[in-house]
């Protein structure tokens, strides 16, 4: 089959990664893939598979040339934007949603019909509304949150997620859908889970190269921005009061590190603590970690929990809204622990006196390429909405 994946852009991000990922794995499966990505600038990630075709359509420009992009930005931005806050995607998504279909059906008449086109992340989708086919689908990567009133929600969600095909990442976000389209009276016209693919073996090849900044002492790790969804400052405290004797390693960037290299300081654990800055190749830092830990608020799925299962490390999360117990099923249920400082401190106490813990290949298996693609391939009556 002829697949599109589409993006709002390649930078460094897990959801730009994961859709990196899924790319690779329809060309993996021997489809005809090709990635698009809706920014021209910054181009951070790449197809890992020669096979994936990859295509730009920069959205900003597209509608700034258009005979009525302009008026129809301004006016959004200076007026209906500020009566109606954080309405901008609709005023625009209109347009941008037809300038879409245009450069599709431009790419169309040179590769050939796509078969299915698949739109990864709210922020790609909410700019392109507008633009409906019932080859489209629709990705949702998280829990879906109430941060404006509840009929204005109402209203954006008639407009993204109404008679659209979508897919979550998890039984968490499925969940999270289903309470948010009952209150929206929202009638999809497919909803259910199809899991984020873990490129197992690239992952692994990566893994193998060397950086010098690694740690020579035993360490557990973390990997994820330093926003609060993270939650850096639970972590931090449920190591401090932990008794374990490992170093504690975060590879991330973001707004509060500042405010948690204070913390670190204040909670006397700051010689301890290395803080390691964002890295474009995580993957050393985590084969070489002795246990992997999450600690945040939510996740839709948690990529970097199945990529560190990839690496060979053992992973530790505390329970939280989302996806992660869509990783944690089975034997690895044992690893989760209550989002408390107390619930994690006694789960480190607990994991780290019986590390090594060895890393089983059937942990990984609903994330392999084939399953993921096949459930994208297969039609929505093919799948329940709890699938």
């Amino acid at each position: 089959m002829r697949t599109l994946v589409v993006i709002h852009s390649l930078k460094m991000g897990g959801m730009e990664r994961v859709a990196v990922n899924l790319a690779d794995a329809f060309a993996e499966e021997g489809h005809e893939s090709h990635l698009l990505a809706c920014r021209n600038q910054p181009n951070d990630l790449q197809p890992a598979q020669d096979a994936v075709q990859l295509h730009h359509f920069d959205q900003l420009q597209a509608l700034l040339k258009s005979v009525i992009g302009i008026p129809v930005f301004l006016l959004s931005r200076l007026v209906l934007g500020v009566v109606l806050p954080k309405s901008h995607f609709m005023w625009v998504g209109w347009l941008s949603g037809w300038l879409l279909k245009r450069h599709i059906q431009k790419l169309e008449r040179q590769y050939g019909h796509f078969d299915r086109i698949v739109f990864r992340g709210l922020g790609t989708f909410k700019y392109f509304w507008s633009f409906r086919d019932d080859r489209n689908f629709y990705v949702l990567e998280n829990v879906i949150h109430y941060d404006r009133p509840l009929w204005q929600k109402k209203l954006e969600w008639k407009l993204v997620f109404h008679d659209r095909h979508l897919a979550c990442v998890s039984s968490g976000v499925l969940e999270s859908a289903h309470e948010a389209f009952g209150k929206g009276n929202i009638k999809p016209k497919s909803l259910r889970v199809i899991t984020n693919p873990c490129p197992v073996e690239q992952i692994r090849a990566l893994a193998q190269d060397s950086d010098p900044d690694i740690p020579d002492e035993p360490y557990i790790l973390n990997v994820a921005r330093l926003v609060p969804q993270k939650g850096h400052e639970l972590l931090l405290e449920a190591f401090a009061a932990a008794g374990i004797n490992h170093k504690l390693v975060i590879v991330g960037e973001g707004e509060l590190r500042k405010n948690l290299e204070e913390k670190a300081k204040a909670l006397g654990i700051a010689e301890r603590v290395l803080f390691a800055g964002k890295r474009k190749n995580p993957y050393p830092w985590m084969r070489q970690a002795d246990l992997f830990v999450l600690a945040s608020e939510y996740e839709g799925l948690g990529i970097v929990l199945t990529e560190a299962l990839a690496c060979g490390t053992p992973i530790l999360s505390v329970d939280s809204r989302g996806g992660v117990r869509d990783v944690f099923r089975g034997e690895l249920e044992a690893f989760l622990t209550p989002r408390t400082c107390e619930g994690l401190s006694a789960g480190l106490n607990a994991v780290v006196p019986r590390l090594p813990v060895e890393v089983k290949s059937e942990w990984l298996a609903p994330f392999r390429s084939k399953v993921v693609v096949a459930a994208f391939l297969n039609s929505p009556e093919e799948q329940t909405s709890d699938a």
